[in-house]
């Protein structure tokens, strides 16, 4: 899927963006060009108007900025180059070996659960012990596309489940606000945080000073145990289009041995 061109009456100054940018991240004029190795009064223009960014100082501003690829696009775009990035599905050609390498990522975790989601939260592929934790939620919350925030803290999804909710869901707020930061204020992470808020919240406050490194995802299972795990994200270290950077991969391991077994036991039982 090519990525949609954006009318131009609609596009702001590029100036405009990269001082978007630079307050966002929380830089001067003097510490931006300190970074990018220009002067502060071509930076100055450049913010201003005054001057247009060639496309190779526009690309290493974008870099220093830590702008995402999408958003990079709509800096060219605005400056008046074409995007350089492209924007395509996982299951396109050209992106057989990324896709290869989230399919081996996800398999070679089991019998641990993985699954890889994109800039929105939404599902785009997991592993086989997935299917496990999914089991008993209603069939209407697992329509694609699945939105693992909305699952997590909906209350007829896992919300019901998580054992340390309060903890849990202070937690995924934390990082959908980093997400949101990062992206520069995606509209839709932002819908999505405003829709999560609506949710009920645990009565029970988060409890940010418990001992511990993580917070760990405690999930109680029909049969009344609990399972209880640690979770790490993976990004691709280079990439060069925007479905590729947006996808993360959410891995999960068993905090305690209890868990461990279980997920052992469940795994290799017959389905």
């Amino acid at each position: 899927m090519q990525a949609m061109s954006v009318p131009s009456a609609a596009r702001r100054p590029v100036g405009d963006l990269l001082r978007d940018w630079r307050v966002r991240r929380r830089l001067s004029q003097l510490e931006l060009a300190g970074d990018a190795e220009v002067s502060t009064r071509h930076l100055s223009c450049m913010e201003t108007g005054r001057a247009l960014p060639s496309r190779a100082m526009l690309l290493r501003l974008a870099e220093r900025l830590e702008v995402p690829l999408r958003e990079r696009n709509e800096l060219l775009t605005a400056a008046g180059y074409a995007p350089m990035y492209a924007q395509r599905g996982l299951d396109d050609p050209a992106l057989a070996a990324a896709r290869a390498a989230v399919e081996l990522v996800l398999a070679g975790h089991e019998p641990h659960p993985a699954l890889a989601v994109d800039r929105q939260w939404n599902l785009v592929t997991y592993n086989r012990v997935v299917p496990l934790l999914l089991q008993g939620l209603p069939a209407e919350l697992l329509e694609p596309p699945v939105n693992v925030l909305r699952l997590s803290l909906h209350p007829l999804g896992f919300a019901a489940r998580i054992v340390n909710l309060a903890d849990w869901r202070a937690h995924l707020f934390a990082r959908l606000a980093r997400d949101i930061e990062l992206s520069g204020g995606d509209a839709q992470l932002v819908a999505l945080r405003d829709e999560l808020r609506a949710f009920p919240a645990p009565a029970e406050a988060a409890h940010s000073d418990r001992p511990g490194v993580v917070v760990p995802l405690s999930l109680r299972q029909p049969d009344g145990s609990v399972w209880s795990f640690i979770s790490t994200t993976t990004v691709f270290g280079t990439p060069l289009d925007v479905t590729v950077a947006e996808l993360a991969i959410e891995s999960f391991f068993p905090a305690d041995e209890a868990t461990a077994r279980a997920l052992r036991e469940a795994f290799a039982t017959p389905r």
